[in-house]
């Protein structure tokens, strides 16, 4: 297949009504589980409870409700269309980092959609220990500690962008493509600045914790978004610090489930 065919078998898959249907499921999908990480997160402020706040404790806790193992295929579905959605922009996006965006989420969802589907043929798997796992591979390799170092300052930078992408309002034209200028309620901007900050604090936190692993070639330093978020437990007034940041990723799964409905896509 040369370049035109498949910018052409592309653009029909990003266009049809099927893939950009369930792609908004998935949407969907990731607002819910950023919901129960947030409520995880809260439990676990409060001493009220726990488990694991990340994509393995939300999905374990759907996993285990009534109907749930049925409800995670689904979302298997949703997360594999959303992954294909992405992919084609890497061949029909305009520019170079729209191409760049593409290709990344394709494989996060894709790997969020094989996790999900572990819990749904009731198997288990933790965030947690699948980092400290790959971080740990990665320190045996030659130069390994600098390559965990630069994946640690690379989610840093994530978590830094998502900070200025709520601080800014950056996000309300990826809604406004497909809402229209001033369509979007005053609550789901909110939701998302608030969403996006929160968010953007628990990845920097991770991206300085990697970076710690390299620097001890410790992995166990490097476990995950819980890891991250029991850390700023941990800090003075960290229990009020983890209640805020709970709150504001429950509000960025709400604004995820708005952006389902008003996305171009």
């Amino acid at each position: 297949m040369d370049t035109r065919s498949a910018k052409n078998t592309a653009s029909k898959a990003n266009e049809h009504p099927a893939v950009t249907m369930m792609a908004r499921g998935g949407f969907i999908v990731m607002g819910v589980l950023h919901i129960l990480i947030g409520w995880i997160a809260l439990r676990i402020a409060t001493g009220s409870g726990g488990g694991e706040a990340s994509n393995s404790g939300a999905l374990g806790t759907i996993a285990e409700a009534p109907g749930g193992k049925i409800l995670l295929w689904v979302a298997v579905a949703a997360l594999a269309a959303l992954a294909v959605w992405r992919l084609t922009q890497l061949f029909v996006g305009e520019e170079l980092k729209d191409k760049a965006k593409g290709g990344a989420l394709f494989l996060v969802f894709t790997s969020l959609a094989l996790t999900t589907a572990t819990f749904a043929r009731g198997g288990q798997t933790s965030d947690g220990d699948t980092a400290t796992d790959v971080t740990a591979r990665v320190l045996e390799q030659p130069w390994g500690a600098a390559l965990v170092i630069i994946g640690g300052l690379v989610v840093l930078g994530v978590g830094l962008f998502s900070i200025y992408n709520g601080a800014t309002k950056g996000f309300k034209d990826d809604l406004e493509a497909g809402a229209g200028a001033g369509n979007v309620g005053t609550a789901i901007v909110g939701a998302g600045m608030a969403g996006y900050i929160a968010r953007g604090i628990a990845f920097a936190i991770l991206g300085l914790l990697i970076i710690v692993a390299g620097w001890k070639s410790d992995p166990s330093q490097a476990a995950g978004l819980d890891a991250a978020l029991r850390t700023l437990g941990e800090q003075p007034f960290g229990s009020v610090l983890l209640i805020i940041i709970g709150a504001g990723l429950a509000l960025y799964g709400l604004y995820s489930i708005a952006r389902a409905r008003y996305v171009k896509m």
